[in-house]
C-alpha cells in the first residue's frame, strides 16, 4: 500500500505534518474539509503500516470490502449457475430484469453519484443485493418466480449506483502512477469475497450431488450482503480524501441535479473518443452467462460447480495482480504500456477462447438437457482439463476488467468525469449481460453463444485500438482535469507545489 511521509508528534510545536495537514491546506485554499483531524494520521503497529483513514488506499480498501460483501456474494451465487437452482430459467429471467434496469440506471448513474455522494450511493446499492438473494431463498420454498424478477429489477437500479461510485473512487482517488495497483488491490479483495462466498455452498453441499443449493447458503449470503451495505457509511466524503502529496480529488464543490445532468452530456462532447471503448464495455459481462450457465451449470453437479467457482474467482485474483502491477511499471512510458497491454489482451483472447472452442465442440444443449443426463463430478475422469479452462476464463475476466478500468483512468483524473465514465461502462456492460441472459433463456445453441463471446471480445479490441494508440498520454495535466470542475488548481494541487507557488509570490 502507499506509505505517507507524515508523522504525528505529541509536541505542541509546529511539525512538518502540521504544515502539510489537510486542515491547514484546506483553509489556505478556501476548501473546508468535513473529516476529523485524526483521519489524516497514518499509524504503525509494530511492522504493520496503517494508512491514514482519509487516504486513498484506506478508502479504497473500505470500498473493496463493501463490494467483497455485496457483489462478491452475488458473484459467488451467480457462479453456481442458475442462482444456485437446478434449472436456470428463473435466474435467467431475474437477470434479464436486473441487467435491463442496470443498463439504463448505470448509464446515468454518474449524475446520481456526483449529486448524492459516495456513502449514500454505495449503501443504496448494497441493499439491493440483500433483497435479491432473499428472493431466491423465498423461491427455494414457494417457487414464486415473480419475486426474483422484481428483486432483479430493483438490484439493477441499486447495482448501477454502487458500481458507478466504486468505479469513480477506484479511478480518481489514486495518483496517476498507481492506478493499475489500486485497480488490482480492489479486484483482488472484491474477488476474495466471491472465493469465500463460493466456499459456503461448497462446504454445505460437499457430500451432495443434487442440482440446487440449500436454504442455509442463501441465509449466509443475506447476512454478509447486509453487513456490506451498512459498511458504506464508514467512508469519508470524497472531498475529504487527501493523497500522500497533499493533493485532492477533482470534484464539483456545489453539484446540482442540473449541473450533473449537463455534465453527463458534456462528458460525451469533450471526450467523444471514449465511445471507441463502448464495444469493450459491452463485451465485459457478455461472456458470464455462457461461462456460468452453459459451461459450469450445464456440465457439472452442484459441489463441482462450487469448486469451479472457488477456482474461477481465485484465478481472478491472480489475473488482477499480474495485470494491475504490470500496468504501473514506471520504467515504461504509459502510452507504451497501453499499446503493449492491448497486444497481450488480443493474444490471450485467441489462446484461451481457442481452448474454449475445443471444449465446446464436445457437447450440445440438447445433450445436457436430456432426461437422465449425468453431470460431471470432480472425481470424474477428464475433469482436470475443463477445470483449468474454467480457471483461465476467470484469469481472463480479471485481465479484461483491469485493463478497461485502467484505459478509462488514463484518459482523465477528474473524479466527476470518471464517475460518468464508470456509469457508461456499467450501463453498457449491463445491456450486454441482459441481451445474453435473454438469448440463453431462449435456449440458443451453446456453440452460438460461445461464438458471440469470442467474436465480440476480439472485435471490440480492434475498435478500441485507435483510442489506445492516439489518446492515452503519458500524463494528463492538472489544468486539463480542472476544466470539468468548479474548483481551482490551488484547491486540489499537491502541497509541495502549492508551497512553491507561495514562495514565488512572496
Amino acid at each position: 500500500m502507499e506509505i505517507t511521509n507524515e508523522k504525528t508528534s505529541p509536541s505542541a510545536t509546529t511539525t512538518s505534518a502540521d504544515l502539510h495537514s489537510p486542515a491547514r491546506n484546506a483553509s489556505e485554499a478556501g476548501n473546508p474539509l468535513t473529516a476529523k483531524p485524526w483521519t489524516y494520521r497514518s499509524r504503525r503497529i509494530g511492522p504493520i503500516y496503517i494508512p491514514a483513514y482519509a487516504s486513498p488506499p484506506f478508502q479504497l480498501g473500505l470500498v473493496a470490502i463493501v463490494c467483497f460483501l455485496c457483489p462478491g456474494m452475488f458473484n459467488a451465487l451467480a457462479g453456481l449457475g442458475g442462482g444456485g437452482q437446478f434449472d436456470a430459467t428463473t435466474a435467467n429471467n431475474a437477470n434479464v430484469a436486473l441487467y435491463s434496469t442496470f443498463s439504463v440506471v448505470g448509464f446515468f448513474a454518474g449524475t446520481f453519484a456526483n449529486r448524492m455522494g459516495i456513502k449514500l450511493t454505495l449503501c443504496l446499492g448494497g441493499i439491493g443485493y440483500f433483497i435479491y438473494i432473499a428472493s431466491f431463498l423465498s423461491y427455494n420454498r414457494n417457487q414464486n418466480g415473480g419475486f426474483p424478477i422484481f428483486a432483479g429489477a430493483l438490484l439493477g437500479v441499486c447495482a448501477g449506483l454502487l458500481w458507478c461510485a466504486q468505479g469513480a473512487i477506484m479511478m480518481s482517488y489514486p495518483p496517476e502512477a498507481s492506478k493499475g495497483r489500486y485497480i488490482s488491490w480492489f479486484w483482488m479483495i472484491f474477488n476474495l469475497g466471491a472465493v469465500l462466498g463460493s466456499l459456503i455452498p461448497l462446504g454445505q453441499n460437499i457430500h451432495s450431488d443434487a442440482g440446487g443449493v440449500n436454504d442455509g447458503t442463501y441465509i449466509g449470503f443475506m447476512v454478509l450482503t447486509f453487513l456490506g451495505a451498512a459498511m458504506a457509511w464508514l467512508l469519508v466524503d470524497a472531498r475529504a480524501v487527501q493523497r500522500a502529496d497533499g493533493s485532492h480529488v477533482v470534484l464539483m464543490k456545489h453539484p446540482t441535479w442540473q449541473s450533473e445532468l449537463l455534465g453527463l452530456v458534456e462528458t460525451l462532447k469533450t471526450d467523444s473518443w471514449v465511445v471507441l471503448l463502448f464495444p469493450m464495455f459491452l463485451a465485459s459481462n457478455w461472456f458470464y452467462t455462457y461461462q456460468f450457465n452453459d459451461v459450469n451449470l450445464a456440465r457439472f453437479n452442484v459441489r463441482t460447480r462450487a469448486l469451479n467457482g472457488v477456482l474461477y474467482w481465485l484465478s481472478q485474483i491472480i489475473g488482477a495482480y499480474i495485470f494491475g502491477y504490470a500496468l504501473d511499471i514506471s520504467r515504461v512510458r504509459r502510452s507504451t504500456r497501453a499499446k503493449a497491454v492491448w497486444a497481450v489482451l488480443f493474444i490471450i483472447t485467441m489462446a484461451i477462447w481457442g481452448g474454449g472452442y475445443a471444449w465446446q465442440r464436445q457437447y450440445t444443449r440438447a445433450e445436457t438437457s436430456a432426461e437422465g443426463y449425468v453431470k460431471m463430478d470432480w472425481t470424474s475422469r477428464g475433469y482436470v482439463g475443463p477445470m483449468f479452462l474454467y480457471m483461465f476464463y476467470g484469469f481472463y475476466d480479471a485481465a479484461w476488467q483491469t485493463c478497461v478500468y485502467w484505459f478509462m483512468g488514463a484518459l482523465t483524473n477528474n473524479g466527476r468525469k470518471l464517475a460518468n465514465f464508470a456509469g457508461f461502462y456499467k450501463g453498457i456492460q449491463s445491456a450486454g449481460a441482459a441481451i445474453m441472459f435473454r438469448i440463453d433463456a431462449l435456449k440458443a445453441p451453446f456453440m452460438n453463444e460461445f461464438a458471440s463471446c469470442w467474436g465480440l471480445l476480439a472485435g471490440s479490441l480492434l475498435v478500441a485500438l485507435p483510442l489506445i494508440m492516439l489518446k492515452v498520454q503519458d500524463t494528463v495535466p492538472l489544468v486539463e482535469d480542472i476544466k470539468f470542475s468548479d474548483e481551482t488548481i490551488e484547491e486540489v494541487m499537491p502541497t509541495v507545489a502549492r508551497e512553491d507557488e507561495g514562495t514565488k509570490v512572496h
